[in-house]
Parts: structure tokens; C-alpha cells; sequence
């Protein structure tokens, strides 16, 4: 399968560290995938989000080069498995239980991810994985940090503490303000401390364009995520640790810069969409190409994980339902007669491949992609359909900024070569 995408070499989400940072003082930001913000005090640890479970033991042993204090308070930004899961290699043995503190929409979240584990297993095997349910995963070929068995509900630490808008709180006699707002999800905070003048954004900020379009994830709001962004340059932090990617360290132009920049490029592909379904509200596909994508200067906004018209793609679906608009998809026939009727009225798969092919080459992989469809829905058992459907998609796979669209379409080039429709 191929493996070709690689972030950007000027900035990365997926940010590997081998020692601790000191960001101010007894404040330490260490990285593996995901960032964990450790703050000493006089009464323990304050500990902002743990990482995946699969790196918690080597993210707690680059923080125990710093510190042996307890975790005294361990605060959740939100109920992605790359960010509550590790606390318990954080926790040392005969400490007592930390207090816990989260959003109460994470518990919520967790009995989700629960109750639809499989279907999270299919979606996130493809997104992370790029493969199919059950075979060998590659993620840890793209994603150091991210192998191994992902947490789709609980983790060994619950929450003890649920708050519902803001919580201040005083540990060891440093305050941390945490507020809570809608973004990547439902349940997210970010942490202010302002004794030492630390921002945690969670995943608010993640040092590339924001994911706030992924496909196949539930509802996210990138409206109020550029609000809240808002807020935290409003405080002038002068140093930002972020859910993904480097800690900025006393800076506060630059912070201030990297929030307000990312809040105006969600700002822009909101009041686009927006604009495009107050026009009569056309069918949403045709919106989803009215979008002018803003420019993109700075490095923190580089698509690496999502992309403008998925997050318009979030906006429409918040405002406009799940009907595309299109008549004939309102009550749409099942995806293989199509299939079929199509094969049939050409002549057979081999004419909608030979066209897919042409399309491709003269620079038109997205109708490529629609007739390659066709033609391993209608012939899924076709050794000749599943091997050029293939190679088509794993052509297209390589040719992504953003590795949610690379490991789709090389999930879908995997699908086909085991003459499997990707649905």
C-alpha cells in the first residue's frame, strides 16, 4: 500500500519530542503525537491531557526527568483517544487517585464511542490506517506515537470533576482557568494559567489548518471554534502549548498572531458557505466548489489534516441537513443497480475505466473517481476492475496535502484490491 504522504517538512502536527521542554518555570511540554502540559506546584502535578495509551509510558518518563511530584489534578481537553488515555503512566504508585477534571459532555462521548465501537474501528482503520478492519495497520509508518490499540471509550481515569462553562481552580497556590467551547467536538476546554502566563489549547490550535471538516466524524463547529481562539488571544499568552505540534515559547506577538490567523481562515470558509446557502440553498455539492479557499501564508495553517471545503462540507451539514439537494438522492436508488445501469448504458466496465483513466491523466481525478466507482460497484468480483480501480486510487492517494484525504483514498485502493466497494 502506498505510504508517500509525509507532513510538510516546515511545520508538523505530530510532533515527537525526546526530552521534556521547560515553557516557563516548573512548566514542561512534552510531545508524542499529542502534547501534554505538565505544571508543578507545591501541592503536586497539574497535568493538561496525557497523550494516546500506547505513548502515556514514554510521555510520563520524559516528564519524570523533570519532576517525582504527584499528579495532583490531571485536566481532560477533550474525549479523543490521543488525549485522556495516558494518565494512568502518569499516576506513580503510592500516590493518591488525582482528581480528575473534564467538560460533562465528555461522559457522554465515551458511552458513544462505546456504544459504536466497530463502526469507530472501520472509520478510524481507514483514516489513521489507511487499510482495511483487521489487517495490518501502517500508522505507525505515518504517525510515531499513534500505534497500537486505539481507545474508542473509557479510559482508566474517569473524570471526577465535571464542569459546564468555566471552572477556576488553585493547586499548590497557581490558578488555572478553564473554559469550555464547541470545536473539533462538543466536549472541548482550553487552560489558561495566568501565574505563569500558559495557554493549553487542546485542540483548539494544532499548529496546521484546523480539523474541523473530517468526514467522517460527527458534527464539528468551526464557528465557535474561532471565537473561542478569539478569546485566548484576547488574554496576550506568552506562551501557548498546544494540543498538536511545538510549544511557542514567551512570544506573545506570535501566539496572538497564530490564534487570530487561524480564527480568520475559519472565519472566511464559514461566511463563504454560508453566503452560498443563502443563495436559494443550491444543491451541496455545488457549494462545496463555490468555495475560494483562503491563502494560506503561515506555516501553522498548512493542510495537513483537514481541508477547506471538508469543513464547509461541516457547515452545510450543521445548516442544510443530510439531503445533498440533488432530487434523484433524496430517495436514491442502491449504489450497485446504479452502478450497473451505468456499466450497461456504456458498455461494460473496461469503457468506464479506459474514460476514468483519460480523466485522470488530463488532470480531472475527481470525475475519474466517480466512473472508477462505478465500475467496481458494478464488477466487484473482477479481478481486472479491482486491480485498475486500484492503482487509480492509490494514484490519487499520492497526490493529497492532507493525510485524512491520502489515507481515504489509499483505504479505497485497498478496498478495491480485495474487490471490495469502499462504502
Amino acid at each position: 500500500m502506498s505510504l508517500e504522504w509525509s507532513p510538510p517538512a516546515e511545520n508538523n502536527m505530530f510532533v515527537s519530542h525526546d526530552e521534556s521542554i521547560e515553557v516557563a518555570p516548573e512548566t514542561y511540554f512534552q510531545s508524542i503525537f499529542s502534547g501534554v502540559t505538565a505544571f508543578d506546584t507545591d501541592d503536586g502535578i497539574v497535568l493538561v491531557d496525557s497523550g494516546p495509551r500506547s505513548a502515556g509510558a514514554e510521555l510520563a518518563d520524559l516528564l519524570r526527568e523533570r519532576t517525582d511530584s504527584p499528579i495532583h489534578t490531571a485536566i481532560y481537553t477533550h474525549g479523543h483517544w490521543d488525549h485522556p488515555h495516558g494518565l494512568d503512566a502518569f499516576v506513580l504508585d503510592d500516590q493518591e487517585p488525582p482528581n480528575v477534571i473534564a467538560h460533562e459532555a465528555i461522559m457522554d462521548r465515551f458511552a458513544r464511542y462505546e456504544y459504536t465501537e466497530e463502526h469507530n474501528e472501520a472509520i478510524n482503520t481507514r483514516q489513521m490506517d489507511q487499510t482495511v478492519p483487521g489487517e495490518e495497520s501502517s500508522a505507525a509508518e505515518l504517525f510515531p506515537g499513534a500505534e497500537g490499540e486505539v481507545d474508542f471509550a473509557y479510559p482508566e481515569y474517569l473524570p471526577t470533576t465535571l464542569y459546564t462553562d468555566q471552572l477556576t481552580l488553585s493547586v499548590g497556590g497557581v490558578t488555572f482557568e478553564i473554559t469550555h467551547a464547541r470545536g473539533e467536538t462538543d466536549d472541548h476546554s482550553w487552560v489558561y494559567c495566568p501565574d505563569r502566563d500558559v495557554l493549553c489549547t487542546g485542540d483548539f490550535f494544532i499548529n496546521v489548518a484546523p480539523n474541523d471538516g473530517s468526514p467522517t466524524k460527527v458534527q464539528r463547529y468551526p464557528w465557535e471554534r474561532s471565537q473561542a481562539l478569539r478569546e485566548m488571544a484576547a488574554l496576550d499568552p506568552a506562551t501557548m502549548c498546544p494540543g498538536h505540534g511545538e510549544a511557542v515559547v514567551d512570544d506573545p506577538e506570535k501566539v496572538r498572531r497564530m490564534l487570530l490567523t487561524t480564527a480568520d481562515y475559519l472565519d472566511s470558509i464559514v461566511k463563504q458557505t454560508i453566503t452560498a446557502l443563502n443563495d436559494e440553498s443550491p444543491p451541496h455539492v455545488d457549494i462545496i466548489h463555490e468555495i475560494d479557499p483562503p491563502e494560506i501564508d503561515e506555516p501553522w495553517l498548512q493542510i495537513q489534516h483537514d481541508e477547506p471545503e471538508y469543513v464547509a462540507r461541516n457547515v452545510i451539514r450543521y445548516y442544510g441537513g443530510w439531503w445533498s439537494g440533488r432530487p434523484s438522492e433524496l430517495k436514491p436508488s442502491p449504489r450497485d443497480e446504479l452502478a450497473s445501469e451505468i456499466e450497461a448504458l456504456v458498455g461494460g466496465t473496461g469503457v468506464l475505466l479506459d474514460r476514468a483513466e483519460e480523466l485522470f491523466e488530463a488532470g480531472d481525478a475527481r470525475l475519474a473517481g466517480h466512473l472508477a466507482d462505478y465500475a467496481i460497484e458494478a464488477a466487484p468480483d473482477d479481478d481486472a476492475v479491482q486491480r485498475r480501480v486500484a492503482e487509480l486510487y492509490e494514484r490519487r492517494a499520492d497526490d493529497q496535502e492532507s493525510f485524512v484525504s491520502h489515507n481515504f483514498f489509499a483505504a479505497a485502493a485497498a478496498y478495491a484490491s480485495r474487490g471490495r466497494p469502499f462504502r
